[in-house]
């Protein structure tokens, strides 16, 4: 059974979009980068981009239920390209600092919690129950294809040429996924729950409902747990990977991207086999085994600090990364109900995204103070806790979600 037309839209929408963030993944640590040294003021940057969804991330949440996903989406992203474009004269005039790259991707941040919360409410709606995982796959497909793939690449080959580049290519690829978000009809991207009623609770009372339910929810508290636990570990090196491959494989601004590139094959694959993998009943062996591999392959590269491991540790990590995605995203899109969607959604990626933020300040943190592969060993530990979390949770579930 075939997605259909508007889902494309949507799709290209969020790919161009991901895209966008694709250059900025990139661009940010090698722009941080040029202007310090400092392990722990380059995981800042990266930590302020996380940092939102501890602060608005349930605020979101709250919105994504009460107002329309086609004005969210649009609003969002017209508000990234303001951001992006002040960057953009900042760098022209060489009057940008460290501080106002920090406060750049910080603004950046709080309007992806809009978009993002917004965009997982709307997948339901335009697929089949039966189609959920084929669908929240090529969204993940599309969504690796530009963080991982094509847009780290670009970003690094435009931030070689001039370092406003990559930021003005972002703005450029948001003004398109605004146009294609517009095109779709506005009835199909309403608001999941009823506006206009008669003491319809404000924005708290909305959050405390969200936090209640998904609190109330045990598969989905046991997954949160080991996701967030997973996040935290994988936050912790990955801040400091443009430092590494520097410092140890002399991989220079483009290698950066060459190998978020690389990565992206393992994410692409990933996404794109997830449904298969995942089946009618088999979600908790596949969170198992991804979480598994997301925790356990940093650690090569404190054994064999190469480039062939480097490889593989990217390939593998972003590949199990996209598998926990599309399983754990369709599992919650199938508990949640429809009117709780964008607040459970939003207090879910709040934790997560609060984790990699934490993750990364702590991965910073450590190595400036132990060096550069005491990251690694943070995140093995990390990770070991994560595959005890989900192992736990899983055994004391039932249901065909977790068979």
């Amino acid at each position: 059974m075939r997605l259909g037309g508007r889902f494309w839209r949507f799709w290209a929408a969020a790919t161009l979009a991901n895209l966008g963030d694709g250059i900025r993944v990139a661009a940010f640590p090698l722009l941080a980068a040029s202007l310090t040294d400092d392990a722990f003021a380059v995981a800042a940057v990266g930590a302020a981009t996380a940092l939102p969804w501890l602060l608005t991330g349930l605020a979101a949440g709250s919105l994504a239920d009460r107002r329309s996903a086609r004005t969210l989406l649009a609003g969002a992203d017209v508000g990234r390209i303001v951001v992006l474009l002040g960057l953009v004269a900042a760098l022209l005039t060489d009057t940008a600092t460290l501080p106002l790259i920090a406060v750049a991707a910080f603004a950046l941040g709080v309007a992806e919690t809009v978009r993002d919360t917004a965009a997982q409410t709307v997948v339901p709606r335009l697929v089949p129950s039966r189609l959920l995982e084929r669908a929240n796959g090529r969204l993940v497909a599309g969504e690796v294809a530009g963080n991982e793939f094509v847009g780290p690449m670009v970003g690094a080959a435009l931030f070689s040429v001039g370092v406003a580049l990559p930021f003005a290519a972002n703005s450029a690829t948001l003004a398109i996924a605004v146009l294609l978000v517009l095109s779709l009809p506005a009835s199909l991207l309403a608001a999941t729950a009823r506006r206009g009623e008669a003491g319809a609770p404000v924005v708290a009372d909305g959050v405390r409902a969200g936090l209640g339910w998904l609190a109330r929810q045990r598969v989905l508290r046991g997954l949160l747990g080991a996701v967030a636990m997973v996040m935290l570990a994988d936050a912790a090196w990955f801040a400091v990977f443009v430092l590494y491959l520097d410092a140890r494989l002399d991989a220079g601004a483009l290698g950066f991207g060459v190998f978020l590139a690389i990565g992206g094959v393992g994410g692409l694959t990933g996404a794109l086999l997830a449904d298969r993998l995942i089946g009618r009943r088999r979600h908790r062996a596949v969170l198992l085994g991804s979480i598994a591999v997301i925790a356990v392959t940093p650690a090569l590269l404190l054994a064999a600090p190469t480039t062939w491991a480097a490889v593989v540790v990217v390939v593998a990590t972003s590949g199990g990364f996209t598998v926990l995605n599309v399983a754990a995203v369709s599992v919650r899109q199938r508990l949640t109900p429809p009117g709780l969607l964008g607040r459970v959604t939003a207090a879910w990626r709040t934790v997560v995204f609060g984790a990699g933020a934490v993750g990364a300040l702590g991965g910073g943190a450590v190595a400036s103070w132990q060096g550069l592969q005491a990251p690694f060993v943070l995140s093995a530990v990390l990770g070991v806790v994560a595959i005890a979390l989900w192992w736990l949770s899983a055994r004391r579930g039932s249901g065909p979600l977790i068979a």
